[in-house]
């Protein structure tokens, strides 16, 4: 187990991420993306899942292979299905890496049960008792996931984890696999977990969430507050259907909120930007404007009064800085909302020193083009200089 106040990072950009609509990535893509995230500081690096395709296998074993044998490497692993020919073939995938981890899973809630493996709860247990001990025999490294966990009955719920530990399980993973848990009803669950069943306390729990009603981040975080220590997640959130937790988001709450999130991670904040820029350039799209910590508005100020505040102490309108999570670029958006105080700072930055008259004069050539025009841009800012001067003269 972690220490206690020690949370680890799970990334599954390329297993749960890659498999979802528009973010497939090919063989060289995959390698790169694993490279990054080991730089990024994730203790664990889900690298595919090797039985889907023989294309996934190479890719989860050249990962294994090229970033699982460096100094500092994360843990490698391959989901499995509760099946041998799977487990068979994730032990075989990651071999190469020095630190190694099978994750299987199976489903647990009736719906599931009945709708999908048309199997008994009796026949579950049986199923995972078997499949976490065949994957103990490959590796000392298993992780268990009880496939749609918040929908599973409590009391069911409770001998599903018991079986996975008693057969061999070092992390057991209660996902939210729909998003459909509030956070204090999914904590609660993990205690739960805690108090009933025998030798939760000694292995790893971890939690795994889903965003269709938009509180991945939010129920991840009560798991950690409710005694988790593993949180699984991805770079910008993707995932299937409405994404995964976004790992900058998780660690920049733990940057951010150490007064109320007393906890360590490994990850390298100064490396969020890149790496999720590298993941837009694999896949075929980026985050949305507004995404927090990547989105390109993330630390753009646009109101007059927000860039009169930045530019006097950029604390009064940012809780953390774009330099923290590796952002370079201008924070300040010169638009129709935009003040003299912006507009003279960016001059400035463009190398123009302006007197009290010749800003005004530019000032107000500057708002009549914004009504005008939606983006400004530098050579924008610019061309009004030969109207400031024709206007003077």
């Amino acid at each position: 187990m972690p220490p206690t106040h020690r949370v680890l990072f799970f990334d599954t950009t390329l297993r749960d991420g890659e498999q979802s609509p528009g973010c497939t990535m090919h063989h060289a893509e995959k390698l790169r993306m694993a490279h990054q995230l080991a730089a990024l500081g994730v203790d664990i690096l889900e690298a595919g899942f090797a039985i889907a395709s023989h294309g996934d296998f190479a890719s989860v074993h050249a990962i294994a292979t090229e970033v699982g044998r460096a100094k500092g490497a994360p843990r490698i692993t391959s989901l499995a299905r509760a099946k041998r020919e799977d487990i068979e073939a994730a032990a075989k995938a990651i071999e190469p890496a020095e630190k190694q981890r099978i994750h299987t899973f199976l489903s647990t809630s009736d719906l599931h049960l009945a709708a999908k493996l048309k199997i008994t709860r009796e026949q579950a247990l049986d199923q995972i008792a078997a499949m976490v001990a065949l994957a103990k025999t490959y590796c000392d490294d298993v992780e268990f996931s009880p496939e749609d966990a918040t929908r599973t009955d409590p009391e069911f719920l409770v001998k599903v984890c018991e079986v996975a530990i008693q057969a061999g399980a070092t992390t057991l993973n209660l996902p939210d696999t729909v998003g459909y848990c509030l956070p204090q009803d999914y904590a609660a669950m993990f205690t739960m977990v805690l108090e009933r069943v025998p030798g939760a306390k000694d292995i790893v729990l971890s939690a795994h969430c889903h965003d269709d009603l938009g509180l991945a981040v939010a129920n991840s975080i009560a798991a950690i507050q409710a005694g988790v220590r593993q949180v699984e997640c991805s770079i910008n959130g993707i995932g299937e259907r409405a994404g995964n937790a976004a790992l900058e988001e998780l660690a920049a709450l733990l940057l951010v909120r150490k007064d109320k999130l007393p906890y360590t991670n490994d990850i390298v904040m100064t490396k969020i930007f890149e790496t999720s820029q590298m993941l837009t350039s694999c896949i075929s799209f980026g985050p949305a404007p507004n995404k927090a910590i990547v989105g390109a508005n993330a630390f753009a100020h646009a109101a007059g009064i927000h860039q009169h505040g930045v530019l006097a102490n950029p604390l009064t309108y940012e809780i953390m800085t774009p330099e923290s999570v590796g952002y370079k670029g201008q924070s300040l958006v010169m638009g129709k909302h935009s003040g003299r105080r912006a507009l003279e700072h960016r001059l400035k930055e463009l190398g123009h020193d302006l007197s009290k008259e010749e800003l005004g004069v530019v000032y107000e050539r500057f708002i009549d083009l914004c009504d005008r025009k939606k983006l400004i841009y530098d050579q924008d800012i610019l061309a009004l200089l030969a109207t400031r001067e024709a206007s003077v003269a």
